[in-house]
């Protein structure tokens, strides 16, 4: 692959890195500093890449990879909170946000990736490592609690 297939990629999956970062790590600085080293080791290690079609699910996988790593230096270190902007909002996306965070993690990424950034339960599996019924019940969990706490 070349610097400019890479680059153009990368640009294309630009606003989808933002988006499923900032909802890991809901800091500002903190996204964009996941989303910098995601891109460096993909760039680095892109010989590992064996399919160039699945260049963005790939990409995804080692942003996840990075915004867990910071979360656990985070949680091991100290309790930053920082409140993105939500009055740029309007009450019901703030309050669909809300909901969101309180799901449990893993059930908040896989609902994420499907509703939020439009990956299909196929592009998930490979994003996530996991059975692709395993996708099926946390999307199925997730818009169970989701109900719940919005009703």
């Amino acid at each position: 692959m070349t610097k400019k297939k890479f680059t153009d990629l990368v640009l294309e999956s630009e606003k989808t890195l933002y988006r499923v970062s900032m909802s890991m790590l809901k800091n500002e600085s903190d996204c964009e500093d996941a989303v910098q080293t995601a891109i460096l080791t993909a760039y680095e290690k892109l010989f590992d890449l064996k399919r160039e079609e699945f260049f963005k699910t790939w990409l995804v996988r080692i942003l996840i990879n990075v915004c867990n790593k910071q979360l656990r230096f985070r949680s091991r270190h100290s309790e930053m909170t920082d409140d993105i902007g939500e009055t740029s909002l309007g009450s019901e996306q703030i309050e669909v946000r809300q909901a969101l965070d309180k799901l449990p993690p893993k059930i908040k990424q896989t609902v994420i990736l499907y509703y939020i950034e439009q990956f299909s339960v196929k592009e998930i599996k490979q994003i996530l490592k996991i059975p692709e019924g395993t996708v099926k019940s946390r999307l199925s969990k997730g818009r169970e609690l989701l109900r719940l706490e919005l009703s």
